[in-house]
């Protein structure tokens, strides 16, 4: 195993990453920001919030212990959607913890400044002026960036625990020292402090819940790193609930302390935060504890924005990782490196974009904004994901399983919602931001990503049922059946094309006939019929299958085979041949433009088992159109066994030593991507004669697969150079085309 993969982060190393994203940044910058736009309130906007975050956390509990795989909400996307969309999903969730670590880094940025400002005017007595502006702020944001990500490139590990202790005795001391403070205070004087509650409505709330919504962000990114958790079907979720409890408890203490010791008499939290949002939280601390509270504040703050720096890098940067190995980002972001031991293609290229993000969107309050909408709307992608996955899954497989269903996702759903809309609103331009990333990203996966995506994506569907059924489908396959003999290859076949538990398998017997046939007078047709259902099934029963069963009757029997595939709406239609010439190369090819499934032919005798293929050539050609269909068959095959599969390109003699080299490179990608969990072999050869190359190899192997021409979606043709292969060896052969 890969040593990026390997389970290495026991529960507390989850729970310290956990609170290293969530606790002390989000409210030490953004909750001056929440007490400007609704007053003391803010300590509501920060409980329901929390609310929030925990209807999230059940859903992500859930789903993160049926999937424990790194990637998170991608990866969920992934199980119960598909690849379409779970690209559209892990795009924004990667910008989003990007966009939460250009708060975090810009955070950290403003607190050394104003640390490195302090300590220059203990010794000298003058303030350094140009320390304190945003430009000097976004320097030290970039430079705490590439520190990180060097930290990320040499190890990956848990949240840093001995900085999360630090972080959190700090808040505790604050705490303990407002506490104190408001002791001292009389009854009126606390009540006046938080009058009005509410100093601009029901909106301002909601503004200062979208602005902060941020602050709680942190335990998705334990899900993020799921493939690095020991024992994740109980560690994931007990993590994710412990750090957002802690966060919890020490946000509301906090804010309720801020808005009582940040203010003096006769002047509103709101008057005094609009001045200095930023700072307000130092302000306060100092007010009550003077010089050691704003070092504290200082400390917690620097400590605070790393340690979640760091987090959402490395959650990024995992997310980055997952995409990749399914083709939805570049190829290169999903290797590993073989020194390093890490993905640093996917480390550097999440912090490039980070750095150029902080360069974009110095702006904090935009950047938490931002940020928060994107979550909302992903949070509220995962509540309906944990939905569909709760009603497609066996129980069994659901080792965590949220209380109250549906009626906990639903209400986050609409929570989520409503709030995001409003957030929108009220701030478009980070709106403006979430979708100008949602278009750039559309527009790269169907320029770039959308092929070799759905390749590796058909491939996991064949090598996991579990897939389809997630997904809700109940693919059905057609197979006519004509001579009984070979029954037995064909519903092997069948049941490979078809998944285990939700695909179908309908066998079809057509019974040709005459307009003026009478059944009592020539009854050897329905005679016929019997002895060909009972072979079929009872070779579909010694494969462990239950298929159903249709019998029809019809004058022409291949008009019959697209009239149930369009009834039945066919995903696959297999058609067996014991012999193959222009005649029924002429019938397949008026089936495959006339339906709307994959077309697969068998050319076997009825001695050949599927179960007994060891070696699988696959001859490659042309644009790949039939990729999608190969890469299903071939892992639902490898499913089964683990077969060789040998992937051969034939070059004209006269290729270059350099042409060579492109093409055993292309080839391998291509074999990567269609086997991702079997055996591959790579062959490229020069010859001038294709056919007779081809023929050559197949005597070395128990199945050929081969795919038909395919001009447009309408225009489908046999070829001549199947027909040449088959005419020229004994090879059983498999040809495919993809529907229309």
């Amino acid at each position: 195993m890969e040593k990026h993969t390997q389970r290495t982060m026991g529960l507390w190393g989850a729970v310290g990453l956990g609170v290293a994203a969530i606790v002390g940044g989000g409210i030490l910058i953004l909750g001056g920001v929440a007490f400007e736009a609704t007053g003391p309130s803010a300590v509501l906007a920060f409980g329901l919030n929390g609310f929030l975050a925990i209807l999230t956390v059940f859903s992500f509990a859930e789903m993160s212990a049926a999937f424990p795989e790194s990637g998170g909400t991608y990866v969920f996307s992934k199980k119960v959607l598909s690849i379409r969309a779970a690209f559209g999903v892990g795009w924004i969730i990667w910008f989003a913890s990007i966009v939460a670590a250009v708060l975090y880094a810009l955070g950290a940025g403003f607190f050394i400044a104003i640390a490195v400002n302090k300590i220059w005017e203990s010794y000298t007595g003058t303030p350094l002026e140009w320390v304190n502006t945003g430009f000097t702020s976004t320097v030290i944001a970039v430079i705490a960036t590439l520190i990180y990500t060097k930290m990320l490139l040499n190890k990956q590990t848990g949240g840093g625990n001995l900085i999360n202790i630090g972080k959190l005795a700090v808040f505790l001391i604050l705490i303990i020292g407002g506490g104190w403070y408001i002791s001292t205070q009389s009854v009126l004087d606390i009540v006046d402090d938080y009058t009005p509650f509410f100093t601009e409505g029901g909106f301002g709330l909601l503004q200062a819940m979208g602005y902060t919504f941020i602050a709680y962000h942190g335990f998705d990114l334990i899900a993020a790193v799921g493939g690095e958790v020991k024992d994740p079907e109980r560690n994931i979720p007990r993590a994710m609930f412990i750090s957002l409890i802690v966060a919890i408890v020490i946000y509301i203490l906090f804010m309720l302390v801020i808005t009582v010791a940040a203010v003096g008499p006769g002047e509103s939290i709101a008057q005094a935060s609009s001045a200095d949002p930023e700072a307000i939280v130092m302000f306060a601390a100092e007010a009550y504890m003077g010089k050691f509270g704003l070092w504290l504040v200082i400390i917690a703050g620097i400590l605070s924005m790393l340690s979640a720096l760091y987090a959402n890098l490395l959650g990024a940067s995992h997310i980055a990782f997952s995409m990749a190995k399914d083709r939805t980002l570049p190829r290169a972001l999903g290797k590993v490196d073989k020194d390093w031991g890490t993905p640093v293609k996917a480390i550097l290229a999440t912090a490039a974009v980070l750095v150029i993000t902080i360069i974009i969107i110095p702006d904090v309050a935009i950047a938490g904004a931002a940020s928060s909408l994107i979550f909302l709307v992903s949070f509220a992608i995962a509540h309906w994901i944990s939905i569909l996955s709760r009603l497609r899954s066996d129980p069994k497989d659901l080792p965590f399983k949220s209380p109250f269903f549906p009626l906990i996702p639903v209400v986050g759903i609409l929570s989520c919602v409503g709030l995001a809309v409003f957030q929108g609103i009220k701030v478009p331009l980070a709106g403006v931001i979430m979708l100008v990333w949602l278009g750039l990203g559309g527009g790269l996966y169907y320029i770039l990503f959308r092929r070799r995506a759905r390749v590796v994506d058909a491939s996991a569907e064949g090598y996991d049922p579990r897939l389809v059924s997630l997904r809700g489908r109940s693919p059905v396959v057609l197979v006519p059946i004509v001579n009984p003999s070979h029954a037995v290859p064909m519903v092997a076949v069948a049941s490979a094309l078809a998944p285990p538990i939700t695909g179908r398998v309908l066998l079809l017997s057509v019974v040709r006939t005459p307009e003026d046939w009478n059944p009592e007078t020539h009854p050897e047709k329905l005679n016929n019929t019997q002895r060909v259902l009972k072979e079929s099934l009872s070779a579909s029963f010694g494969l462990g299958l239950i298929p159903e069963v249709l019998t029809t009757v019809a004058t022409e029997p291949w008009d019959e085979i697209i009239r149930v595939s369009h009834a039945y709406s066919c995903e696959s239609l297999l058609l067996g041949l014991t012999n193959l010439n222009e005649k029924s190369q002429e019938r397949i090819e008026y089936v495959m433009n006339r339906v709307d499934s994959d077309v697969v032919v068998l050319r076997t005798t009825h001695m050949w088992r599927l179960s007994e293929v060891k070696k699988i050539l696959v001859p490659v050609r042309g644009s790949g159109a039939q990729d999608e269909l190969l890469a299903r068959l071939l892992g639902s095959i490898c499913r089964a066994g683990n077969p060789e599969v040998t992937f051969l390109k034939v070059l004209p003699e006269d290729a270059t030593w350099q042409q060579t080299d492109k093409a055993r490179k292309a080839l391998f990608q291509i074999a990567e991507d269609q086997v991702p969990h079997g055996q591959i072999k790579v062959v490229i050869v020069k010859n001038n004669n294709v056919s007779e190359e081809i023929i050559s190899h197949a005597q070395d192997s128990d199945l050929m697969i081969v795919g038909l021409q395919r001009f447009s979606r309408r225009h489908k043709e046999f070829g001549k150079l199947p027909l040449y292969i088959a005419q020229g060896t004994d090879c059983p052969m498999l040809m495919i085309s993809r529907k229309r």
